[in-house]
């Protein structure tokens, strides 16, 4: 597998993980540079080595073959696993190395003796050397680390809060491949490896310096904050609370600590604590604000946002949370103003920008929204909603493979979000793959029932075209049920029951497509799928008149197959007869037959008629 091997960092360190049996770190990597270069067919034959089944190895093997059909290791490995004949012209792998067994079976005496280190360390003498080195280390770090400690409490004071990370958990997958979660350490690289210097995220508003004999429960404090243990840094902060009685920004702390756990009537009592220590302390006014839209979305918390100014006009995170507030409350004009007053005070700030691209987005403005969200991620790569907001507005600007691209990388850290897998069935049915789709979709819906509901449609009309009929039904009935004016989800009803010969049924959702017609193409679709069911009902004269109103229409808003089965059958279904008047004819028609003059079509997702995009 050594052919054409790229000289880049990334790389060797996945073969270097191969080569010590740590598959999960080798496929990470080499996932992650597939992302950035499928067309490289070293890749796949190195990820062929790294993935755990048969079948996901075939895939690899097949895509490095049709990249590079002359490469002799992936025919090699395709031949060995059966998904390749034969061929007497491909050498077998060399082997310019010993087997394990030859190995072993090497005797003593024919063995090269070993030299330098390797035989030193062999030597007993140095063996007892090394272990009374090892104990005297140990008898060193017990006084100097445990027992002189002891003798002073005085500990620098930390005066920085930073904010919380993220953990990530998982282990990313095959393309659609679905993996178990692993422990934290296994998990995938986190983002901020591939930055090209680290990231510093927005210092904490409220940075009080400790008391002296604050500073050891502090720094515990705050390693239980970075690993977002809520309880723990609560139960360290109290205790600074008792050292510290006059700081009104400690019981301000525990109120964020409760509103990240959720519990807003803990969080308002300790937001209301600092107030009573200090009536000016403008961030606890946030807090309230924060606390009680936490309790209850729709409050009105207007007076609590203008306190907050008042007593600390530069305090940005207001204006931040006032523009989201905004935003919610339908009026993003001046979510806009505020995010020009928190831009200014939070420079570069990558959650101005996330927030700017929610504004514009209620403004319908996507290109500005896109604008500000891809100015969010350059600022900072390792935000995992980037990636999520990025994958929504590629979705809605019809960019779907950058759609994907963004989602991958979000669900490779996000597991359990159903929206993602959702928007990602979503973007696979919009580029025609329709069984991953379906595979997304199921994902999102065993995370939570209820949430697959804006998704059903697409879910739905992916069953279609994979012939998957009677869940097809289930979900586009279940998406009526939300929504029975939307013509989309009527056609593909109408589909799937003439497709399952429920002709009668058919025929009540090509009524319905009538008053919901809108355009010239949706006008089209109705007259052609009207006319298919009236055959099948019998309705021959019926069938006709919907026939030839499809061919008085304009060429453009049908496809050309739907033309040509209208002229196709009109022609089956209507006989020329003589009339009285010589040399003309009237056209009388007539029932088909199911003889093999007569054309009866079933159609699928290929037969050319289009279905409108879901609104």
């Amino acid at each position: 597998m050594a052919e054409d091997r790229p000289d880049d960092t990334m790389f060797q360190d996945a073969v270097e993980a191969l080569r010590r049996g740590d598959k999960t770190r080798a496929k990470e990597l080499i996932t992650l540079l597939l992302k950035a270069d499928q067309n490289n067919p070293t890749y796949w034959i190195w990820l062929s080595a790294a993935v755990d089944n048969t079948k996901e190895r075939i895939y690899c093997l097949q895509t490095a073959f049709k990249l590079d059909p002359e490469n002799g290791t992936a025919k090699r490995g395709l031949i060995l696993l059966g998904a390749l004949a034969p061929d007497e012209s491909i050498q077998p792998f060399p082997m310019n190395r010993p087997r394990a067994w030859e190995e072993k079976l090497l005797l003593a005496n024919e063995k090269p003796k070993e030299r330098g280190f390797k035989a030193l360390a062999k030597s007993p003498i140095t063996r007892l050397a090394f272990v009374l080195l090892i104990g005297a280390g140990l008898v060193s770090a017990v006084i100097f680390g445990l027992i002189l400690p002891r003798r002073s409490n005085v500990r620098p004071t930390e005066t920085n809060t930073p904010g919380p990370s993220p953990t990530f958990t998982t282990t990313p997958t095959l393309f659609g491949a679905t993996a178990p979660p692993t422990k934290a350490v296994l998990g995938p690289t986190p983002l901020s490896y591939f930055l090209p210097q680290t990231y510093t995220p927005t210092a904490v508003y409220v940075n009080t310096p400790r008391a002296a004999q604050s500073g050891d429960q502090y720094r515990l404090a705050l390693a239980a904050y970075a690993e977002e243990n809520w309880d723990e840094y609560i139960s360290n902060m109290q205790i600074i609370a008792s050292l510290e009685p006059d700081a009104a920004d400690v019981p301000y702390l525990i109120g964020d600590a409760y509103r990240f756990k959720g519990d807003a009537d803990s969080a308002l009592d300790f937001y209301n604590e600092a107030l009573k220590i200090n009536e000016d302390f403008g961030p606890a006014y946030l807090g309230l604000a924060r606390a009680r839209l936490l309790d209850n979305p729709k409050a009105n918390v207007d007076a609590l946002f203008e306190q907050a100014i008042e007593l600390d006009p530069d305090f940005g995170e207001v204006y931040l949370e006032r523009a989201r507030y905004n935003i919610n409350n339908n009026d993003p004009e001046a979510a806009i103003v505020d995010l020009d007053r928190a831009d200014r005070l939070i420079p570069n700030s990558p959650t101005v920008y996330m927030t700017y691209a929610d504004a514009y987005l209620a403004l319908d403005d996507k290109k500005s929204a896109l604008e500000a969200a891809e100015t969010a991620y350059s600022l900072d790569i390792t935000n995992l909603d980037v990636y999520k907001l990025l994958g929504k507005l590629h979705i809605e600007s019809g960019e779907y493979e950058r759609a994907i691209e963004a989602l991958d990388v979000y669900a490779v850290y996000e597991t359990e979000d159903d929206q993602v897998f959702g928007l990602l069935g979503q973007a696979y049915y919009e580029m025609g793959n329709y069984e991953v789709a379906t595979n997304n979709f199921d994902r999102a819906e065993a995370l939570n029932k209820n949430g697959i509901r804006k998704f059903l449609v697409y879910k739905g009309l992916a069953n279609l075209e994979l012939n998957n009929l009677d869940k097809a039904v289930e979900d586009l009935e279940k998406a009526a049920s939300a929504d029975d004016t939307s013509f989309v989800i009527n056609l593909g009803l109408l589909r799937a029951y003439y497709l399952q010969e429920k002709f009668g049924s058919a025929f009540q959702k090509a009524e319905a497509l009538r008053s919901l017609a809108e355009t010239d193409e949706e006008t089209a679709l109705m007259l052609y799928w009207h006319a298919l069911v009236q055959e099948k009902r019998g309705e021959v004269k019926d069938a006709i008149k919907d026939w030839q109103a499809l061919l008085k229409m304009d060429a453009d808003v049908m496809t050309e197959k739907m033309r040509s089965d209208a002229e196709l059958h009109l022609r089956t279904m209507v006989t020329p007869t003589n009339t009285s008047k010589p040399g003309t004819k009237t056209a009388t028609p007539r029932t088909p037959t199911p003889r093999s003059g007569t054309v009866t079509p079933t159609p699928k997702g290929g037969t050319g008629t289009p279905t409108p995009t879901p609104k």
